[in-house]
């Protein structure tokens, strides 16, 4: 399976893998997916970018073990991760023109979203910060 993050995202939008014409923009919409996966809570803590040499792997951005289960916990969510970024930047950068299609993808993009959602907080739940608010008697006004 590809490894490069730039070449398996242009092998799912239909880009030959040697078509460096659309780099930059591919690398944009990668990023702005990236920066949705960091609101998440997903990758590395600091945020993760490609550049349009497309030299990234998807292990830079959610090591897994060079283990062969498929079912590996890390496996699953970086599969999830990659399925995301994919449809993320397929809706911005070929969308469906049927009406159907885009739905679909969106509601396939929802359900992506939740899923990487709730496996980040099964796997690394924090509880909330309790926040405690002063109030301020601002004094008679009558």
């Amino acid at each position: 399976m590809e490894q490069s993050i730039l070449k398996s995202i242009k092998k799912g939008l239909n880009v030959a893998p040697d078509d460096d014409s659309f780099d930059l923009d591919i690398a944009m919409h990668v990023n702005s997916a990236f920066s949705t996966l960091h609101d998440l809570g997903v990758g590395p803590e600091t945020g993760f970018t490609i550049e349009d040499a497309g030299e990234e792997e998807w292990d830079d951005f959610l090591p897994v073990a060079d283990s062969a289960d498929a079912q590996d916990p890390a496996r699953v969510q970086q599969n999830q991760v990659k399925s995301f970024v994919i449809q993320t930047v397929r809706l911005v950068f070929d969308p469906p023109q049927s009406s159907y299609l885009l739905e679909s993808t969106q509601r396939q993009l929802a359900e992506l979203t939740s899923r990487i959602s709730m496996r980040r907080e099964n796997e690394a739940w924090q509880e909330p910060v309790e926040v405690v608010l002063d109030v301020i008697d601002g004094g008679d006004a009558g």
